[in-house]
């Protein structure tokens, strides 16, 4: 051993010898332990044969802990198939040596060692009741893999090909990558120019955009051909998502709405209702709102209070909503809503589709029984949130989701799986922004007679950017994968879209550090960016509730 502890055959080049095999070779290790977890706590939470919720909170760090171990087990297990993927078609290069040497030895380290559930919270093996220590493929690899070195060599690959579009191979096939290319130009050539100015002033993405995603087929990109759509894979739906949310999280968002309303369609409505609907969403004639969310509601949409009641064929919604997105200038709402009132839990939910005028900015909601206001936040601004105040607001008997009282809350869970990993994509551009203005003004500011990416420390955040965005992606596009197979995908959209929201995070405060004070001011870009990646975290399924979900699944 070297006299720092390292070993000397690892530190020694930037690129582990028989690399695959050993990163292959660790696999194993945690894959056990993941199992042994899993054991110990259903020994805690199962009762009677059945996973009890009171066991799980009462034992929430550790289900907690269990779900972000998964999550980092099959991580590295993705990084490990990607690794091969690539060298099966002999483009493994050096770079992806790099990031996937790196990604091992620091998630490695931190399963052994501590694994950051968020700032202040770090889950230990001991909290799951584990003792372990690595074995040697682990070992070497926590002592020789991430070395700074290795951060080193990769950010110096990352300047020499600057003009790349990621950092590494992804492994998609031609198809994809023309898919990204496009919309990267995109997004250079219409988004970024105006991203920030958008923000800054907190204006609604202009309906010129809208018009131009529109042409290039973003709303119907996943709704099939036979109703107007491309019927393409969610694949394509995680590199679009990704390339335009690097450009602005709010345009990368629009597509969502479009994404959520056609599948609640293509789940649970009758085919009058898909011939109806569908076409004007895949067409961006129709843009949709979801209103789910309540004022006292938030996660536990079981609790939900807005009613609807039968007036004749037709229905009459009574109640408020909250952080509804685009609200103002859509088309029509997927209303979340009350039709059983002797109930108090989901099963009296049902969904309808109910249309709406668009507003303007000095009318936001002209339509009789409905009123609402906006909502200021901190970022992802670009389509604005809103309440929304339901005062017998009529809907059409017709906009009943599938004619049946009762599904709303099983409908709508049949849209979380494409949801979620559209979340993680769009978490991916977000952290790849970061990484995009920080790699900039790391070369571009001088200090002490040199760039700061010749410091280290700078250069070492950096590389760990491009390594993070690597993993989230490769779990992201496995997610799809599944999903686009017809398995369900659940547990692997809820994974990608828990670790991509903590990437894109880090990315940003990172790179906020990189630009030190100037990264403070509004003029900057990141300080947007900062503020768009915070919400990654908390909609879509909060990080508690997205690790809740997950535990349960893990443990069920």
């Amino acid at each position: 051993m070297a006299h720092d502890g390292t070993d000397p055959t690892l530190a020694a080049s930037p690129v582990i010898q028989d690399l695959r095999d050993l990163t292959a070779a660790a696999l194993p290790q945690i894959e056990g332990l993941l199992e042994e977890a899993r054991s110990r706590l259903r020994g805690l939470v199962v009762e009677n044969g059945r996973v009890s919720g009171a066991l799980v909170e009462a034992h929430q760090d550790a289900a907690h802990g269990l779900a972000w171990l998964a999550t980092y087990v099959e991580s590295l297990r993705q990084m490990q198939g990607w690794a091969d993927r690539l060298t099966a078609e002999g483009t493994f290069g050096e770079v992806e040596e790099l990031l996937l040497q790196i990604a091992f030895g620091e998630y490695l380290a931190q399963i052994f060692g501590g694994i950051p559930m968020s700032q202040g919270e770090i889950l230990r093996l001991s909290d799951m009741g584990l003792t372990a220590q690595p074995g040697e493929p682990a070992a070497r690899l926590i002592a020789g893999a991430n070395t700074p070195a290795a951060r080193a060599r990769l950010v110096a690959l990352m300047q020499e090909r600057s003009a790349e579009i990621t950092v590494g191979r992804t492994g998609l096939d031609d198809e994809l990558e023309m898919i990204r290319e496009q919309f990267r130009r995109y997004s250079v050539d219409k988004v970024i120019p105006h991203a920030h100015e958008w923000h800054l002033r907190d204006e609604l993405i202009p309906m010129e955009t809208i018009a131009e995603l529109a042409e290039m087929g973003v709303f119907g990109l996943t709704i099939p051909e036979a109703y107007g759509g491309f019927g393409l894979s969610k694949m394509s739906m995680c590199v679009v998502s990704e390339e335009l949310s690097r450009g602005y999280i709010g345009v990368g968002s629009l597509g969502t709405r479009s994404e959520i309303a056609a599948e609640l369609i293509l789940c649970g409505a009758t085919e009058a209702q898909k011939e109806k609907w569908l076409p004007g969403l895949a067409s961006g004639e129709i843009l949709p709102t979801a209103v789910f969310t309540e004022p006292n509601t938030g996660s536990d949409l079981g609790s939900l209070r807005t009613k609807a009641r039968r007036d004749g064929d037709d229905w009459i919604v009574t109640g408020n909503k909250t952080w509804i997105t685009h609200a103002a200038r859509t088309h029509v709402m997927t209303v979340l809503a009350r039709t059983k009132p002797e109930t108090d839990d989901y099963k009296g939910l049902s969904m309808f589709l109910a249309e709406k005028t668009p507003g303007t900015d000095a009318h936001p909601f002209p339509d009789e029984g409905l009123s609402g206001g906006e909502i200021e936040v901190l970022g992802y601004r670009g389509m604005k949130e809103y309440t929304l105040n339901f005062d017998d607001f009529r809907v059409s008997g017709d906009n009943l989701l599938g004619g049946e009282e009762g599904h709303g809350f099983k409908q709508l869970m049949e849209t979380f799986e494409s949801a979620r990993i559209q979340t993680a994509a769009r978490a991916i551009g977000v952290a790849q922004s970061a990484l995009d203005v920080s790699m900039q003004y790391a070369q571009d500011r001088k200090q002490f007679g040199k760039p700061l990416i010749a410091f280290p420390r700078v250069a070492g955040k950096l590389a760990m950017m491009a390594v993070e965005i690597m993993i989230a992606r490769q779990l992201t596009y496995f997610s799809a994968r599944e999903k686009d197979e017809g398995r369900r995908c659940d547990l692997e959209a809820g994974m990608a879209k828990l670790l991509g929201a903590r990437v894109a995070w880090a990315a940003a405060d990172n790179g906020l550090q990189i630009h030190g004070g100037n990264g403070f001011a509004l003029e900057y870009a990141i300080s947007r960016i900062l503020c768009d990646a915070r919400i990654l975290n908390i909609f879509e399924g909060a990080a508690e509730i997205q690790a809740q979900v997950i535990a349960r699944r893990l443990l069920g």
